[in-house]
């Protein structure tokens, strides 16, 4: 009977403690992420070849053609330097001695340009002329032959600088051979460049001289298109300027 009622008790407590103890839940599945909604499918064409009206239109190069009003015709210029030969070149600065702008009676020296002076010489006459373009705007400030009858004059007071007169012919328009007897002075850099300038100077009157030129030029004008005598030992302005 003992035995009996211990295996008994032995079984209610056994249930008890079963019911007791909660079973351990399942592991959570984690949520998964949504799949990505599909690309659509562009529209399918109209069929038949029907335009679509709300299509992006295509891009057009537009063809635009102006016609101008007046038409010019090409001017061919000539410089009159096509037959000569280059002997020379140097920068220089040239002055004229004249008449002041305001007071006639008063004469002073102008400055005439700043650009290359150069000797030409005709291939064919083999004449030289000295020729000078104002640097810039090329306007011609000096154009005459160097006929023998010319003598450079040292400027007072400057080793770059010469005086010298002759018939100029800068001053000519639509080809007239117009021509000033002047009175001009010449200032370069340094005096090593103003002995070259006369040496070639002193050249270009012995070729003169050969090709059969004694005097002054009073006939045709060089190829290319004045005052009162002026003191000859009147010195040119700012001699001792830097270039």
């Amino acid at each position: 009977v003992v035995l009996l009622a211990a295996a008994s008790l032995a079984r209610l407590h056994g249930s008890s403690m079963a019911e007791a103890s909660p079973q351990p839940e399942p592991p959570k599945q984690e949520a998964e992420a949504p799949a990505p909604a599909p690309a659509e499918a562009p529209a399918p064409a109209p069929a038949g070849g029907e335009e679509d009206d709300n299509a992006p239109a295509p891009e057009e190069e537009a063809n635009v053609e102006f016609t101008p009003l007046v038409k010019l015709d090409e001017v061919k210029t000539t410089t009159g330097e096509d037959e000569e030969e280059v002997l020379f070149k140097m920068r220089a600065k040239l002055f004229r001695w004249e008449s002041d702008s305001w007071e006639k009676e008063v004469k002073l020296w102008k400055e005439r340009g700043t650009g290359d002076v150069r000797f030409l010489q005709h291939k064919e006459t083999k004449k030289v002329r000295l020729l000078m373009r104002r640097e810039k705007t090329m306007k011609i400030c000096a154009n005459f032959f160097v006929v023998p009858t010319i003598s450079l004059a040292e400027n007072a007071g400057s080793d770059r600088s010469w005086v010298w007169q002759c018939h100029d012919y800068s001053e000519g328009r639509d080809g007239t051979t117009e021509t000033q007897y002047s009175t001009l002075a010449i200032r370069f850099a340094n005096s090593e460049n103003a002995q070259k300038f006369k040496e070639e100077f002193e050249k270009a009157k012995e070729a003169n001289k050969a090709a059969g030129m004694s005097g002054e030029a009073t006939g045709a004008a060089p190829a290319a298109a004045a005052p009162e005598e002026a003191p000859a030992k009147e010195a040119a302005p700012a001699a001792d300027a830097k270039e």
